[in-house]
């Protein structure tokens, strides 16, 4: 017999957005939680919005207004993602909101946080990444920073950290009985994830020179590289006795171990791994590499990932019905959702469910 999802029963009512404030809810409605996601009429929907329930509010009109403050006395969490101010013109800040409902989790998604100089204005992934030190990380010796799409800042630094901060918040509250406010910033999220980088900088074992380093493609074992067919494959043997295997998969010999460790000693050693790479297509280095140690994988686009066997394996990407894939959510729960007005009014009739 199935369990039942680990947050079935939560209610949130989403403010819809852009970027992680609804991938975090798309989150939470995969873990089993009744997202009721309020939008502006007339507006499309955007990515992520999925496994929920979508309402159209106009917040100008009275009525819609009560409505929503009806739906948000019953809930347990509100998450919205506008510029700070935004909510309480609106008559719909936390304490306005929370007044009558003082169980609220109320959790604010922003870019630069609730506060600082920057807090009023706009901003997009790459500028938080920017600040935060993690995209000058994202740089070979001499290139210029890339960002990894907007992964790293909108959903690694923003909607991860909102989940989590939503979760802990639920389970204080079970605990005092009382809500709280949350200020999640991409921002800060997105520095903390840098938490390992800085604590070897202060250390001197991580320079602030990009692609000097061993993780950020300084160390010729932890790159990529081209192969025959123009293809790439990855390469992240960083431990003694993977790196041996990879000389062996590669046919190099084993002495190019020696002084691995030692970075004048890295240039050349670049030099013998792509040249070997380079004798191979991408397709054929994945057979070889398979089932050994050497952390060799092929760099697939979005399009041939659902191919791989160990993600076929896995079953995490699951057909959309228009033709692509979408992911599913990596702790094997998903839960269908009921109509948006039915959900409503049930959380009306019920009156509170975990706020009672």
């Amino acid at each position: 017999m199935n369990s039942p999802a680990p947050l079935s029963g939560l209610r949130v009512v989403e403010f819809l957005g852009l970027g992680p404030a609804p991938f975090g809810c798309m989150m939470l409605a995969d873990l089993g939680a009744d997202v009721l996601t309020l939008r502006r009429p007339g507006t499309q929907l955007p990515a992520l919005v999925r496994n929920r329930n979508t309402l159209e509010v106009d917040l100008k009109d009275a009525e819609s207004l009560q409505e929503v403050r009806t739906a948000i006395a019953a809930a347990d969490v509100l998450v919205e993602g506008f510029r700070p101010g935004v909510m309480e013109r609106l008559g719909l800040g936390p304490a306005d909101v929370m007044a009558r409902n003082e169980r609220l989790v109320y959790a604010r998604m922003t870019g630069w946080g609730q506060s600082g100089p920057l807090a009023s204005t706009a901003g997009h992934d790459i500028n938080y990444i920017a600040l935060s030190g993690a995209l000058h990380s994202a740089s070979r010796r001499g290139g210029v920073p890339t960002p990894p799409a907007n992964l790293l800042g909108d959903f690694g630094g923003g909607a991860m950290y909102l989940v989590t901060a939503v979760l802990a918040a639920v389970y204080e509250r079970d605990r005092t009985g009382e809500g709280s406010v949350l200020d999640v910033g991409i921002l800060d999220g997105t520095t903390y994830l840098t938490s390992m980088l800085q604590e070897y900088r202060s250390a001197g074992r991580w320079s602030d020179e990009a692609g000097t380093n061993r993780l950020d493609t300084g160390a010729p074992y932890y790159d990529v590289y081209p192969c025959a067919d123009g293809k790439f494959v990855a390469v992240g043997a960083l431990e003694d006795p993977f790196f041996d295997v990879l000389l062996e998969v590669l046919g190099l010999e084993p002495e190019l171990a020696d002084g691995r460790a030692d970075p004048p000693s890295w240039p050349a050693l670049r030099e013998r791994i792509a040249a070997a790479v380079s004798s191979r297509t991408r397709d054929e280095w994945e057979a070889v590499a398979a089932h050994t140690d050497a952390c060799l994988t092929p760099v697939l686009s979005l399009a041939e990932a659902p191919d791989n066997a160990q993600v076929r394996a896995r079953g995490i990407l699951i057909e959309d019905g228009r033709g692509g894939w979408t992911p599913r959510v990596p702790i094997g729960y998903r839960t269908a959702a009921v109509g948006a007005r039915e959900l409503l009014y049930s959380w009306i009739d019920g009156q509170g469910g975990h706020n009672s």
